[in-house]
């Protein structure tokens, strides 16, 4: 599901909060604004120190991807590569150079121009996978972006507990202020790990997830452009790309065909997402 991420972090604060109520605490109890000026804003800086201004600047691009992800087709994208190598077949490799500056997808327009140019297959298969390895490389690092700050966020949470309990042991002549006066100072723990633990980490675990959804993407891709230059029968390249297709949507992918090349069958948003990340 696209929205599975939001959808999920909603649950989990709505959960958080109902459960404290059940418990006997009062909502308004939890909110603390110097707790959030510590844990955030520190946060953050920590974050740039570890991973850079540039990695930084990239959160809410991030964060919106994963919120709201690019779908990735794979039944359209098996029934576009069907459609180019019935095409390839019946009117040779160069027929497809009428269409490659049509395609939307980066990739895909690149593997088929790199066919059409009558590049040998192991080097177009070096260049497409050196492609693939460079955009996983730079997932990666972004995401960490996320990880890192859902690994600073707890420990900053307890600083910022501490920083509350040395104003309460400073203040102990009023002894019938300690109570409340301790529980605030845990809230800057509960910012803390709750930060991490609801939306630092899963964030971050989500940008990974998507990546390996997009390689995978990527990898039919090759597949399907290698099998295109070396002439395969469309049924043969049909069965081949099938196999990256999650078994219960093979058949529709059967049904729908493939003797036309479906020039945006493959999301040309995720290209655009990815470069942009």
């Amino acid at each position: 599901m696209k929205a599975a991420t939001a959808i999920g972090i909603g649950i989990a604060f709505v959960s958080l909060i109902v459960g404290g109520i059940m418990k006997g605490t009062q909502p308004t109890a939890l909110m603390n604004p110097a707790a959030f000026v510590i844990i955030l804003p520190t946060t953050l800086g920590c974050t740039i120190a570890a991973c850079g201004m540039a990695r930084a600047k990239l959160i809410p691009t991030l964060f919106k991807k994963a919120i709201s992800p690019p779908e990735q087709d794979l039944g359209g994208s098996v029934q576009q590569l069907v459609g180019f190598a019935e095409r390839a077949r019946k009117d040779g490799l160069l027929a497809l150079e009428e269409d490659v500056e049509a395609i939307e997808d980066e990739f895909t327009r690149k593997g088929l121009q790199l066919v059409v140019d009558g590049t040998d297959p192991e080097l177009l298969a070096e260049v497409l996978e050196a492609d693939t390895q460079a955009m996983h490389a730079r997932h990666k690092a972004n995401a960490t972006v996320f990880t890192k700050a859902g690994a600073f966020a707890p420990t900053i949470g307890v600083m910022g507990t501490v920083i509350g309990l040395v104003h309460v042991l400073g203040n102990l002549s009023a002894p019938e202020t300690l109570g409340p006066s301790i529980a605030t100072a845990f809230i800057a723990t509960l910012y803390g790990i709750g930060a991490a633990n609801v939306v630092f980490l899963p964030v971050g675990a989500r940008l990974q997830a998507l990546s390996a959804e997009e390689v995978h993407m990527r990898n039919l891709i090759l597949e399907g452009v290698l099998a295109i230059q070396a002439g395969d029968n469309p049924r043969v390249v049909q069965e081949k790309l099938l196999s990256y297709v999650p078994p219960a949507e093979r058949e529709a992918v059967r049904d729908g065909g493939g003797a036309k090349p479906n020039l945006s069958a493959v999301d040309g948003g995720a290209a655009a997402t990815a470069k942009a990340a």
